[in-house]
């Protein structure tokens, strides 16, 4: 059985680490308990965290003990990590509601049963720190010049670092030290937009506890050019079905470039190894198969085998004509929306967001009714348009919607 160091690195999830021998040599002799920390400042998950989730799945399997962190109590003062501007303040009352919401959502990819996971809230120890005793038991291990220079606060020193999210690296750091001390957690994973945080938790550990720490950072999802994947025409990719429906979400992987099918294959699935590099070989119309591979996968991991196969069915019969439409996202029309013009219809049924936006599509090609492009602006929808009380939306190549009229 290959040791969880080098099923991450045949992966390609890893990107940097502390002691790479030392952590190789640990994770291939000993089973470690080691962290992950995720701030509830929405009320789901999104792909961004997929990756760390399935890091700690990885993990998991090699007989690893993850500790899922809630950030709680980070989540007050905001990440600045990445980040341009300061984030936006959260009530504890919401905090805490999002809280709840990702302990759900982290059920269905960790075993926590019989302890063989942790999930904790750094609220427990942050909310109720004593500052003046915080900065003379911690502080007092950071250097101002050496944190200045951190990758994490590059971004936010450009248009001015707040002293609070200044306090972030020492909370997360803090975090570190206490999850060593209650569980024996020797190492923490993160996103490589979190090496800085994580090298300074390792090493407070290492000067106030005399003990080795270690951190290891995975890649973050990128595409071919660079770019972040995960976005859509309507913001993040959820693992939340609420907010990004089963069917956009498998579409989303459905059409991502050739050349970042094997990378989302092997990041994002469990498939073996030699599977992800035979699809990933594969060219031209042949590379549609492991893109259909892919989002079925990846769907089934987030919203399960039932809804991965609906959605499977509703990309059938958009792309292939001959399978279940029913799947498809729905938006209900009025009967008393005949007769009037598409762009008025799609804003009223809130298909589009705003009849700019539908004079934009129309120009630039992109919308179609029944697979027929849509080149006037008063273009009518009718009655005739329907087919059994349902007509087909389509916006650019990507993105369809059922309209049924009640």
């Amino acid at each position: 059985m290959m040791s969880a160091f080098d099923v991450l690195m045949e992966r390609g999830f890893i990107e940097q680490l502390t002691h790479e021998d030392e952590i190789k040599e640990l994770l291939e002799k000993e089973k470690i308990t080691f962290y992950i920390g995720f701030d509830p400042t929405a009320d789901s998950l999104h792909v961004g965290h997929f990756i760390a989730l399935m890091a700690m799945a990885h993990m998991q399997r090699a007989g690893h003990r993850p500790i899922a962190l809630i950030g709680g109590g980070t989540a007050m003062i905001g990440d600045p990590s990445g980040k341009t501007d300061m984030r936006k303040m959260l009530t504890k009352e919401e905090i805490q509601y999002n809280s709840e919401c990702l302990k759900k959502q982290m059920e269905r990819f960790i075993d926590f049963s019989d302890g063989k996971a942790i999930m904790v809230n750094n609220a427990d120890w942050l909310w109720n720190l004593n500052y003046i005793e915080f900065l003379r038991d911690v502080g007092v291990h950071f250097s101002v010049n050496k944190m200045l220079t951190a990758e994490c606060f590059k971004l936010r020193m450009e248009k001015g670092l707040s002293f609070l999210e200044f306090n972030y690296m020492l909370m997360q750091a803090y975090d570190f030290l206490e999850l060593n001390k209650r569980y024996g957690c020797v190492m923490e994973l993160g996103g490589n937009d979190q090496w800085s945080n994580i090298l300074a938790g390792a090493d407070l550990i290492r000067r106030k506890e005399g003990k080795p720490a270690y951190g290891l950072t995975f890649k973050l999802l990128t595409n071919s050019e660079g770019k972040k994947m995960g976005k859509t025409e309507k913001g993040a990719l959820w693992l939340d079905a609420n907010k990004t429906t089963p069917f956009e979400f498998y579409q989303y992987w459905r059409n991502v470039n050739d050349a970042d099918v094997e990378k989302c294959l092997a990041l994002l699935t469990f498939l073996p190894m030699d599977e992800v590099r035979r699809l990933g070989s594969l060219k031209d119309k042949e590379i549609n198969e492991a893109k259909k591979v892919l989002a079925y996968e990846v769907t089934k991991l987030v919203h399960g085998e039932e809804e991965a196969k609906k959605a499977e069915q509703a990309a059938i019969a958009l792309f292939e004509s001959g399978g279940d439409l029913s799947n498809a996202p729905t938006f209900e029309m009025p009967s008393n929306l005949l007769g009037q013009k598409v762009i008025d219809v799609l804003v009223e049924i809130k298909a589009i967001p705003s009849k700019s936006e539908g004079r934009r599509l129309i120009q630039q090609g992109g919308l179609y009714i029944n697979n027929e492009k849509v080149s006037d602006m008063d273009f009518v929808i009718d009655e005739s348009l329907f087919k059994d009380g349902e007509m087909l939306v389509r916006k650019g190549k990507k993105t369809f919607y059922r309209v049924v009229i009640i």
